[in-house]
């Protein structure tokens, strides 16, 4: 079977990172945080507002999860 060299130094990257934390999410996780704080480079949120028009049908849309009744 074909082997990428690549995906798998990504794979041994990601399990040593892993594995320095014990496998713990919210160790891991607050890492990344701080690393994303430490970068100095502008972070964005691209989650969805309510109230904003869709991009294929031009109407509001209200993504609260009630329904619109017109």
């Amino acid at each position: 079977m074909w082997t990428d060299e690549i995906v798998e130094e990504i794979h041994r990257i990601r399990e040593e990172y892993a594995k320095s934390f014990n496998y713990d999410l919210d160790a891991i996780f607050a890492d990344l945080r701080k690393k994303e704080g430490a970068s100095g480079r502008k972070v964005v949120t691209l989650s969805r507002k309510p109230g904003l028009t869709t991009r294929w049908s031009g109407r509001a849309r209200n993504l609260g999860g009630a329904a619109n009744v017109t």
